[in-house]
């Protein structure tokens, strides 16, 4: 067998070169990274892919796909008993077999005390495909499979320094974790990663890839024990899915199902990526058979189109802190409506019909029935990739909103469309994102939305114009300034952060409370820091033990008050900070004045005009929060 890694030299050129034309699942592909060695220092020059290598008379060749310009784009590749040469933009290269893998990357595993990190999972030890081998994987062999090696780095276990009221980690602490962790190692491109193995996610989350929102991405995912947890087959299965899964992630690999949204989109496989056999499908949404058929079909491997990217992708496609997940920049066609669209589901993007510049901009969501009754999932926030949403921007370029978090969902609960329960509602706030803010211009906007349904569906909304105004008065200038920094989008796409990192768009969030707090926008501003400091705040420290912030139920009810008197964010989240409101107010040990909260979002929504069925459920949700809440006091 000759593929595997090569490494060779021609003056100050150093080439990796992969050969992969024999052995285990061959891809008939040679490539191969550049980079020049000047002094003790290295730098990446380019890469190269040839795609329909020709083996004959022990000589591979082909013509390359180059990252650079070139005027020779042959590359060939000699190898014998004695010695190998390869050929590549017109310098040659003697190169020495490395190993059998065609790349390497450091991996460290955190844990917090509690949890327990998976170890293996033996195939056999359920009913599979046929022609499946049984082996014990763990997830390093699980990308030794795929020619990836995983070289482990000492684990480390993180304490926990005074008493949360739970180990529930949401995106802001793991934002912060990331950002303490990595600046041991510097942010900077590197075959290295790191995977955070917590307790559970305040979403219910199995896994998340986090690390999307600063130059160095791809670095940083976490796995949640609670979600994954048990010792029987079928659990430690699910464990061995969802660490390849997020750590496939790091790699850029995005889901099965949103390959068309890549830079530059890659073909979708059967069923619109619901039918691909791979780790980066969701298990339930299968098709066909859901998660039954695909534990009964599911070789435990990575597609053919997956292996090509983890063995020959471009150099800054796939190491960790290069290109951004997904690749380069998010511009896209704005999604069409279908030519036929039986799926009897209608969905509906709703927002103010203008915004002041600097004011977050929140979406509402709507999916409903059009016909008969229909059950499809509920995951409609565009946080899980389920949905996304498309902003045509004044200049004409339409850009697709990627989450600074997205959200791996490996459970799908039905939910059934009917006339007692005839629309779901979600709101998202889509001001700011992986890519920055969206809105930093005055002028017209549109939006279009796109859910994919549990049946592989893919609903479009119409149109949504909104339009950003210019700012009027000089103090409007003066908080459109501080509420758009970079920090600032990131602490409303977090609802909130103590992080030291996001230290400047604090501050920037208490200027425009303390000098501006009589602006229409500075309810934004006490809703995020309401929030934020209604929760307790998990910190890993520089020398990984887990400090937490116990909550400030003080600080929460001077800003979500105001927020609930002002009422004028979107109802949905109105709705979320009422009710976080009264959690502030219980744990200062007033349950009568957190059931009065209660008793006014009714009346509140009351007073809106929300339709009869939605009431009946803000009614249901504000006693169920009352009993809630006094059985945590109690």
């Amino acid at each position: 067998m000759i593929s595997g890694l090569y490494q060779g030299q021609d003056g100050d050129s150093r080439l990796a070169l992969r050969v992969d034309v024999d052995g285990a699942r061959p891809m008939g592909r040679v490539s191969g990274d550049l980079f020049t060695v000047a002094g003790a220092t290295t730098s990446y020059v380019g890469s190269f892919v040839v795609h329909n290598a020709v083996v004959r008379d022990g000589r591979i060749q082909g013509a390359g796909e180059f990252t650079f310009g070139t005027p020779v784009h042959d590359v060939s590749v000699t190898i014998t008993e004695e010695s190998a040469t390869a050929a590549v933009a017109g310098r040659t290269y003697q190169v020495s077999f490395v190993s059998p893998r065609f790349r390497s990357a450091l991996l460290e595993v955190d844990s917090v005390v509690g949890t327990v990190p998976f170890a293996a999972y033996p195939t056999g030890s359920l009913p599979g495909p046929g022609g499946s081998p049984a082996r014990e994987l763990t997830v390093v062999s699980a990308y030794a499979e795929a020619g990836i090696e995983l070289t482990m780095a000492e684990p480390g276990v993180i304490p926990v320094e005074g008493s949360g009221m739970d180990l529930a980690w949401d995106d802001a602490e793991l934002h912060h974790a990331m950002t303490r962790h990595f600046s041991a190692f510097g942010d900077a491109v590197a075959w290295r990663l790191w995977l955070l193995v917590a307790s559970k996610h305040v979403g219910g989350y199995r896994g998340i890839m986090f690390d999307y929102n600063d130059a160095h991405q791809r670095q940083g995912a976490a796995v949640f024990y609670d979600a994954i947890k048990g010792d029987t087959p079928q659990a430690q299965r699910a464990q061995l899915r969802t660490y390849v899964h997020e750590l496939g992630h790091a790699f850029n690999l995005l889901h099965s199902w949103q390959k068309n949204l890549a830079t530059p989109p890659q073909p979708l496989g059967p069923s619109g990526g619901f039918g691909d056999l791979s780790w980066m499908n969701y298990v339930q949404n299968y098709r066909p058979g859901g998660e039954q058929g695909y534990w009964a079909a599911f070789p435990f491997q990575f597609t053919d189109a997956e292996l090509i990217h983890l063995r020959h992708g471009f150099y800054r496609d796939v190491a960790m802190g290069a290109n951004a997940f997904g690749t380069g920049a998010a511009e896209i066609d704005a999604f069409e409506q279908p030519v036929e669209d039986r799926s009897g589901l209608r969905l509906e993007l709703r927002a103010k019909e203008s915004y002041e510049l600097g004011e977050p901009v929140v979406v509402e969501l709507k999916l409903a029935y059009t016909a008969e009754p229909r059950t499809t999932h509920g995951h409609l926030h565009p946080d899980t990739e389920f949905t996304q949403v498309s902003i045509t921007q004044p200049g004409g370029r339409t850009v697709l909103y990627r989450p600074m978090m997205r959200h791996c969902v490996d459970t799908s609960p039905e939910i059934r469309l009917d006339p007692g329960n005839p629309a779901i509602y979600r709101s998202a706030y889509i001001g700011h994102g992986r890519d920055g803010h969206y809105f930093q211009l005055p002028g017209e906007y549109q939006l279009r939305a796109q859910y994919i349904a549990a049946d592989g569906s893919r609903i479009v909304s119409p149109a949504c114009p909104i339009r950003v105004r210019l700012p009027v008065s000089r103090d409007d200038h003066l908080v459109a300034e501080l509420m758009l920094g970079e920090d600032q989008g990131k602490l409303f796409s977090l609802m909130g952060s103590d992080s030291p990192a996001l230290r400047s768009g604090n501050e920037a969030l208490d200027e425009v409370i303390s000098r501006y707090g009589d602006h229409p926008l500075a309810v934004h501003a006490r809703l995020v820091k309401g929030l934020n400091a209604e929760r307790e705040f998990k910190e890993l420290t520089p020398g990984n033990r887990l400090r937490i912030r116990p909550p400030d139920p003080k600080q929460s009810i001077e800003h979500l008050t105001a927020v609930a008197r002002d009422a004028s964010i979107d109802n949905i989240t109105l709705n979320l900070a009422m009710r976080r409101l009264a959690r502030a107010e219980a744990r200062q040990g007033d349950m009568v004045r957190a059931n009065a909260v209660m008793d006014q979002m009714v009346a509140t929504f009351e007073a809106k005009g929300v339709n009869d069925i939605i009431l009946g459920q803000i009614r249901r949700q504000a006693e169920l929060t009352k009993a809630a809440l006094g059985a945590e006091m109690s």
